[in-house]
């Protein structure tokens, strides 16, 4: 089994490249597709943000846009969420890839 990693900066192809693994029966692990699961109504990421991140749910979701309000004025608050959120996903890729 081959492993491959689709890595770069916004607008260098990555969902283009991904799309042609797809659509040719390759299965593709999408980082940004988990992180949305992870947010949504009862994702499990859900508990975990809204205590460390107060009053930024609604409706059992992460509201995104008051998640960024938040981390405007929290120093430490970007290396919070990320220890939250990439256990989660890392969690995702290893049992994808298993």
């Amino acid at each position: 089994m081959f492993v491959i990693g689709l890595t770069g900066s916004i607008g260098m192809g990555k969902s283009t490249v991904a799309g042609w693994f797809a659509a040719r029966g390759i299965p593709v692990f999408d980082s940004d597709a988990v992180v949305h699961a992870l947010y949504a109504a009862d994702g499990a990421a859900v508990a975990p943000v809204e205590a460390r991140f107060p009053g930024v749910t609604l409706d059992g979701a992460i509201d995104r846009a008051k998640l960024r309000a938040r981390l405007a004025d929290d120093k430490d608050g970007f290396r919070d969420l990320e220890g939250i959120i990439h256990p989660l996903v890392r969690e995702a890729q290893v049992a994808f890839v298993a």
